[in-house]
């Protein structure tokens, strides 16, 4: 699933960096997948899953990324240019190499269980801490006791806080080796010389023009939908496109 979606948009003349961040729980129209399968909509997460290669869902171009592109378009009218995608073992390799991540946490934030079937993401006290890979993971996936928008939020300023640590003395001059030692592991369309350009850039990127935006809670509308996939009813946001479609050209 693709569970974490943002939308980047940069700007080399500025420059500038928008980050867009799209709910996973959008009830979506999904191209492509009906003919054999009678699905026709699901959630904005589970295009990247029937994307899949392997999954027997979608034989179009870009497997799950590419599936997950052409949804954005479809519903949203946002056209993608290039993906990469990131799962969670590689990102907690990711800062571990850099030397862990330090954040600052205006309260306390608790990813304690809330029943037998909740994974224990931790407890982490208001105040400093300097995050491993691992922890930097469980409090980017802290959900039950808050929503999705606390969620994001969160995984905002882990975002951040490892740009920080990139633009770091220490850091920026190895950043081609850690690209390189990434690039196996990273699902992208990007070329080398690509993301070569965007690690340049990096520096070049004032604290003000790192902007981080995500849609108003108040135009989603939580509701429960029949699931094909899972055979029951699930957890989705509606909302009206067209009010999105705004947000996404702004």
């Amino acid at each position: 699933l693709g569970d974490v979606i943002r939308i980047v948009r940069v700007d080399f003349i500025t420059p500038k960096i928008t980050v867009l961040s799209m709910p996973r729980d959008l009830w979506v129209e999904i191209p492509d997948i009906s003919q054999f399968y009678n699905i026709t909509h699901g959630k904005l997460n589970q295009a990247y899953l029937y994307g899949g290669p392997g999954m027997g869902y979608y034989d179009g171009p870009g497997g799950g990324p590419g599936l997950l592109a052409r949804t954005l378009d479809l519903n949203f009218g946002l056209r993608v240019d290039n993906y990469g995608a990131v799962n969670m073992s590689t990102f907690v390799k990711i800062v571990d190499a850099v030397g862990g991540l330090d954040i600052y946490l205006p309260t306390d934030v608790d990813g304690t269980p809330i029943d037998d079937k909740t994974e224990d993401m931790g407890y982490f006290t208001a105040g400093q801490h300097h995050f491993t890979g691992s922890e930097a993971l469980r409090f980017a996936r802290i959900r039950k006791r808050y929503n999705d928008f606390t969620r994001m939020d969160n995984q905002n300023m882990v975002i951040c806080a490892l740009r920080e640590e990139l633009l770091s003395p220490a850091i920026i001059t190895k950043i081609p080796q850690i690209i390189a030692s990434f690039q196996d592991a990273i699902l992208t369309d990007l070329s080398p010389d690509q993301i070569s350009q965007l690690a340049c850039l990096l520096p070049k990127v004032e604290s003000d023009n790192l902007l981080f935006t995500s849609l108003p809670e108040e135009i989603l509308q939580p509701a429960r939908m029949y699931s094909p996939a899972l055979k029951d009813d699930t957890f989705v946001y509606e909302a009206d496109f067209d009010v999105i479609r705004s947000y996404v050209d702004k």
